[in-house]
């Protein structure tokens, strides 16, 4: 039967690089292994067909003896000793430790299971710490509990009552174990000491062999003036313990500023509605508006209209990262009157008679508006 072209088995070009050929052999081998593919023949037989195809053309020589010949170029019948054949158990190995190793496991080929042995950094944990905009905006101090894992006292992390390991039986201390796959040796980390080459033999009472303990800690936490949500603050050290003596994970302490009833932020920036009665737009006045630091004086001229914006310099925020102070919007909202009585539903009629005997003098927008309307309209009876 003839053989596919290799490169077509690889769904790549013949002018490919090195880096294209590995991807693209990560992403078939990954999908036609026969460990994600039990009892299918056809998977196993592509799987083989991918491996021989990157076997050549990952060799920079053998490439090129295929680009040349063909697959007369590395065919082993044709060449001595084996020549450019399919790859026994051992080039297998290399290439699958190389491209595999840091899916299923595998040490990246010779010896790569002792290193598992080494001291490792604990996990890192998250705390999400909810604020109210006031603390956000000028910082503020205060406590979390967090539970974590910690080295155990008794055994001082290692899990045994002696302080000493015995060399794990299922690896012989490698680490690493070897599984058949038909033709193809795979290389796995070693389930029973997950790596490390050695177990614990008489476990510690307290942590029952794990090293570890759990344990809640009250921890003081400092809040920078200007954070906003999404905002991490981090605990060097005070996450998880580490494996074999190494160092704890870090605690990050995630901000959430909840809503305010009042105030809106925007990075530097303050927002607020400020209702104003029907009177003081009209004649104009001065309010009280509230800050987060006070209350100062606003005024607002006559004739305001609902949606202008005011601005008090420097109220706002100073952000955590620096940079000047924000401000302060105040946008008006102009409240029309409820629950009227009888009198003072003719004197709104009265004061609308009057500014109407004025037309656009006094409601320059409604008529503009009105104006536009009615061309609308007439456009629609052409």
């Amino acid at each position: 039967m003839e053989k596919e072209d290799f490169y077509k088995v690889l769904e790549v070009s013949r002018n490919a690089s090195d880096r294209e050929i590995k991807k693209a052999y990560r992403r078939l081998a990954m999908k036609h292994h026969p460990d994600r593919n039990v009892g299918d023949k056809k998977a196993e037989e592509k799987f083989k067909v991918i491996q021989e195809a990157f076997a050549i053309l990952s060799d920079e020589q053998k490439r090129a003896a295929y680009d040349q010949f063909g697959h007369a170029g590395v065919d082993p019948s044709m060449r001595s000793g084996g020549g450019y054949g399919q790859p026994g158990a051992g080039d297998f190995g290399d290439i699958f430790g190389d491209v595999f190793g840091d899916i299923f496991g595998g040490g990246g080929g010779r010896g790569g299971g002792r290193g598992r042995s080494q001291a490792t950094r604990g996990a890192d944990l998250r705390y999400n710490l909810e604020l109210s905009l006031e603390e956000a905006v000028a910082g503020t101090e205060t406590k979390i509990n967090v539970d974590t894992s910690v080295n155990c006292k008794t055994c001082k992390g290692s899990g045994s009552k002696s302080g000493k390991k015995g060399r794990c039986s299922t690896c012989a201390g490698h680490g690493q174990v070897r599984m058949q796959q038909g033709m193809f040796s795979v290389q796995q980390t070693c389930p029973s000491c997950r790596g490390a080459g050695s177990v614990v033999t008489d476990p510690c009472g307290t942590c029952r062999g794990l090293g570890k303990t759990k344990k809640n800690k009250t921890l003081s936490v400092k809040i920078p003036a200007g954070v906003d949500t999404g905002d991490r603050i981090r605990l060097s050290g005070e996450a998880e313990a580490g494996d074999n003596g190494g160092p704890a994970g870090d605690l990050y302490v995630q901000v959430h500023v909840r809503k305010h009833k009042i105030f809106t932020r925007e990075e530097a920036n303050l927002y607020c509605d400020m209702p104003i009665s029907f009177a003081t737009a009209s004649l104009g006045g001065e309010l009280e508006v509230p800050t987060l630091t006070g209350k100062v004086k606003l005024k607002v001229p006559a004739e305001t209209q609902t949606g202008k914006l005011f601005r008090l310099r420097g109220k706002g925020v100073k952000q955590v990262r620096g940079g000047a102070v924000g401000d302060l919007f105040c946008k008006v909202s102009v409240e029309t009157p409820v629950n009227l009585t009888k009198e003072q539903i003719d004197l709104l009629k009265n004061l609308d008679g009057s500014l109407k005997e004025g037309g656009t003098k006094h409601s320059p927008q409604e008529y503009s508006w009105l104006g536009g309307v009615k061309s609308f309209f007439d456009k629609m009876k052409l």
